[in-house]
Order: structure tokens, then sequence, then C-alpha cells
């Protein structure tokens, strides 16, 4: 019974990662039961398919049995001969949402940590009672589509693959395997605190399930929600293929075919370019985005996540805040801003890269030349010597430098489709 049961609950897991499993994995572990029983299962996983794990804990040194916790899991590995790091999370102002702050902070660590390790992958240890707990709070805050369809399976972030491979299994099951295999756990007494909301909605579950608002019908609700999401996410991208493309970093889309879009399809694609400019790794809310969407139908526009937008005639721009890129300042083979790369003759000390700025249209001899509005131009990198302009790629200043966008233009329009 206890080889059967531990055999259908890797068979589940092993399907994340076919049907080519990678060579090495990642695994987050915090000693807990859910991400206990994602280490055993993926060690069995892995000895079928020629996987080679890699363990990492996250220390927030929010309480002094955090090191205790990650000792234990570092014996566990041990035993498991799974290499294991620590990580220490220590740069807390004490200010905003802590659980915010920490989560934030543990996707950072982690990520950094497995572009070190050479891995293009981690597996996390979210279960269906975590996807049910996540589409009740987003109830609460009245989410749509995006909302509802709550965690995925896979998704790309840092350049990394995170794979939550439990979403389908409830934290019970993974419980009653490691019982059954006399395998121990930690409890982290802050899942019995009622001061976070993911706590008072566990507690609200468990409430709800004799009405049959249980974990397994919230997470087909986040499935369904997945699918109309996906296909949304389709009708957007074909969309901007069809009405936007990219210019000297900005998005430019024909007014006209926008504004007679589906609500939904104009919103996504709104929401997309402002997050291909920002570099922002999470979307901005749904009201601010809407808010400049009236106001774009006014006449008008506005400014969002350092993205601002505007009507030029039938034109909407969608562009870099000057305000966000004003102080960037870099070496030329340097990324700027996150996404440009600038190539040009051999480096030389002395330069640096910034926004061009007010100042450096003053140098251009006739900026108008380049055929792109000025809010456009003067956010694209230039490289300067001091505060003499020595080449603006993008204004056709210096033959000899070149600006592209880091991944390509391309991204803008892959984005309609990712989540």
């Amino acid at each position: 019974m206890r080889d059967t049961m531990t055999g259908a609950l890797s068979d589940a897991v092993a399907q994340h990662l076919l049907p080519h499993p990678p060579a090495g994995l990642g695994v987050a572990v915090s000693g807990g039961s859910d991400s206990t029983a994602l280490l055993h299962l993926l060690y069995k996983v892995a000895q079928s398919y020629s996987i080679t794990l890699h363990a990492v804990t996250v220390d927030h040194k929010l309480r002094p049995e955090a090191a205790c916790e990650a000792a234990q899991v570092a014996q566990l590995c041990r035993d498991l001969d799974i290499p294991h790091t620590v990580l220490s999370w220590t740069d807390w102002d004490g200010r905003g949402n802590l659980q915010k702050a920490a989560r934030d902070a543990r996707y950072r660590l982690i990520g950094a940590w497995a572009r070190d390790q050479a891995l293009d992958a981690v597996a996390l240890g979210h279960t269906l009672d975590d996807q049910a707990e996540t589409v009740l709070m987003r109830l609460a805050r009245g989410s749509g589509v995006d909302g509802l369809a709550a965690m995925a399976p896979r998704r790309l972030s840092q350049g990394i693959t995170w794979i939550r491979p439990l979403l389908g299994l409830t934290r019970a099951e993974l419980r009653s395997d490691l019982q059954a295999q006399g395998v121990p756990w930690v409890d982290d007494p802050s899942n019995d605190d009622l001061r976070f909301d993911r706590v008072r909605m566990r507690q609200a579950l468990a409430l709800l399930a004799p009405l049959g608002i249980d974990a397994q019908a919230l997470g087909q609700v986040a499935f369904n929600m997945a699918r109309a999401r996906d296909a949304l996410g389709w009708q957007a991208f074909l969309e901007a293929r069809r009405i936007a493309r990219i210019d000297a970093g900005a998005v430019r889309i024909d007014w006209r075919s926008y504004r007679t879009l589906p609500d939904e399809a104009a919103r996504r694609i709104l929401l997309s370019a402002i997050g291909w400019i920002s570099g922002s790794g999470y979307a901005p809310r749904r009201r601010p985005v809407l808010g400049l969407i009236d106001a774009l139908k006014q006449g008008t526009g506005g400014t969002v996540d350092g993205v601002q937008a505007w009507r030029d005639r039938d034109t909407l721009w969608v562009v870099r805040e000057y305000q966000a890129v004003r102080d960037l300042r870099c070496a030329p083979d340097a990324l700027w801003d996150g996404r440009w790369r600038v190539e040009g003759p051999a480096a030389q000390s002395d330069l640096h890269l910034t926004a061009l700025g007010e100042d450096g249209l003053k140098q251009l001899p006739d900026w108008r030349a380049a055929g792109l509005p000025r809010d456009v131009l003067r956010v694209t990198p230039a490289v300067w010597r001091g505060a003499d302009l020595v080449a603006a790629p993008l204004a056709a200043l210096g033959k000899d430098w070149v600006a592209r966008i880091d991944g390509g233009e391309d991204a803008f329009f892959a984005a309609l489709l990712s989540h």
C-alpha cells in the first residue's frame, strides 16, 4: 500500500517534467510537509530519469527556530545525498507587507542561486490547498480571469522556469504518504497566525467544504479560468500583431483599430506593453490600467508603473516615463534600464550610458529628423563623455553605435501568451 501511494504520487510529479526531463533541477525546501514531500517524490523521479537534484532553503531570519529547521533540511538532504544550500534574507527594512516582502525576497534569492548553479528550473511545493486559498483570496479582491486562474504549473521568471508539480495533490495526501514512510516535517507556527490573509482563507475553506466549496472545486475553477485566460491571451496576441509595432523601444499602436477592440483585448495589449517596457515582474492592478484606457479615449493619457501612454492623432504611444530613467547611469557595455544593449567601438573608460534627455536633444543637429516624438527619443539610451553627447543610436547620431532591446522586440508579443 505504501509503495503504491508513493508510486502514484511520484508519477503525478513526473508528468510535470516529461517528456524532456531537465539534467539538473532545483527544489525549494522549507522543511514543512509540502516541500518535504516534494523533495522525497522528486528524489524518486530523479533516480528514474537521471536528474541531478539541488535543494535550497531560505532562512528569512524572522524566527529563531528557522536556523534549526534549515539544519534539519540539510540533514535530510545529506541522507538522500542531495546537495543543499541555505540562503539568508537579511535586508528587510521592517516596512510594508511582510509576507509579500518575504515572498519576493525568496524568489529573488532562489533565482540568483539557480543561475549560479546553472539550473534552468526550480520546483516549488505549492499544493492544491494553496491553489484553493489563492483563488479565495483573489475572489475577495474582485479579481478577473487572470487572478482567478491563480498559480500556473509552470512559469518563466528571472530566466528560470518555476515548476509546481504538486498543484493537483492535496496536503492531506502528501502528509499521509510522509507518515507512511516515517518522514518527519516541521510545522511553521506562522501557518496558524490569523494576522495573515492566507491563514484566514484556510480556515474559511474548512467552513465552506460542507457546501462543496473545497480545494478540488476551487482548483477546478482555477483550471477553467486558466483556459479562459489562454484563449483571451491568444486573441490579444493576434490583434497586437495586426495593430502594433515596436519603434525605438516604444510600443506604437494604431488607435483607430485599438479603440474598436473588445475591452479585454484592449486591456491585455496595454498591460503587456506596460510590463514589457517597465520590466516589472508583476502586472499593475486592473483599476489604474482601466483608468488609463478611459483617459486615452478622452484624448489625454497618463502614467502607470513608470510607463506613459498618450495619443498623437491616430497613433497610441506607450513609452518609458522619463522620470523612471532620468538618473540611470552605467557603462556602455552594461544592460541599461534592464532592457537596452548598446554596442559600439572598443570600450572607453570615460564613456557612460544615460537617457538622451533634454540635454541630449539640444545637442542633436535636428532631433526631428529621426521621425519620432520628443518623449520617445528622450528616454532612449545615449552615450556620453561627461556632459558631451557622443552617440544617440536611436536618433541616428554616431554611426558606429547600435542600441538593441535585450532579448528581441518579439518579447512584447510573446508576453501576451505568457503567464
